[in-house]
């Protein structure tokens, strides 16, 4: 049995149900539609801030240790699935081409079509990180996943075996943290305490150039000190 406009939920209802509410002319559709982005934006900034209030030190912490191993010509592999993939581009252009501050070598292990869909085909889409580690990773590297729920098999696999070899591991979640706030796999989980997927993202890119920019400014004091105190420390 079909279903009618009237019972339906169309695909702009669970964002701006208003739409279809029938409003008496367009003041008052425009009058909604401010008003909503008004008040997602005010909510998002909430969460960011909260975010940072609650994970401020770790993200330091996981940025000084990410500038550390960058010295030492360590590398940075970042992955997500869907939008969570994008995002996980967006940080590895920005650690690897910065609009200022010192660029560094770093890979979304998303981005190579062949790859992923090769190893996709031929292994299995779980390990499409995981054997990109294999391949390329050495103890001195870095690995971030980021993902809103934090459940994701091929993100769990490819962080498995990132601990396994060695390197820094970082993960960006939603919710509750899933599987990656209880997994031992992990050195640092940032949770983003929100339902909302498109929260959840919007915090991730802060934490994301919150962490570039911790890693900037250690990798600038490293360069500022005499190879003698080094040595010292």
């Amino acid at each position: 049995m079909g279903t009618t406009p009237e019972n339906s939920v169309t695909g702009t209802d669970f964002l701006y149900p208003f739409i279809d509410a029938h409003e008496e002319g367009a003041g008052a559709l425009l009058d909604d539609l401010a008003a909503s982005a008004r008040g997602k934006a005010a909510e998002s900034a909430r969460l960011q801030q909260d975010s940072l209030t609650e994970w401020g030190e770790q993200i330091a912490e996981a940025g000084r240790q990410m500038a550390e191993r960058f010295c030492r010509g360590g590398r940075l592999y970042t992955f997500g699935n869907g939008g969570s993939s994008t995002d996980a581009a967006t940080l590895a252009s920005l650690f690897s081409r910065p609009a200022l501050g010192r660029p560094v070598a770093a890979w979304s292990l998303a981005a190579d079509q062949a790859v992923v869909t090769a190893l996709g085909n031929d292994v299995g889409f779980d390990l499409v990180f995981s054997r990109q580690i294999i391949a390329h990773a050495r103890a001195q590297d870095i690995a971030i996943a980021l993902s809103t729920s934090g459940n994701s098999d091929d993100l769990m696999i490819a962080l498995a075996e990132s601990r396994a070899r060695g390197l820094l591991t970082i993960g960006f979640a939603g919710h509750d943290g899933g599987r990656m706030a209880a997994s031992e796999d992990l050195d640092y989980c940032i949770t983003i305490r929100s339902q909302s997927i498109h929260r959840i993202q919007e915090s991730h890119a802060l934490v994301g150039y919150r962490l570039w920019s911790a890693a900037q400014a250690h990798m600038a004091e490293e360069r500022r000190t005499p190879p003698a105190r080094r040595q010292e420390s």
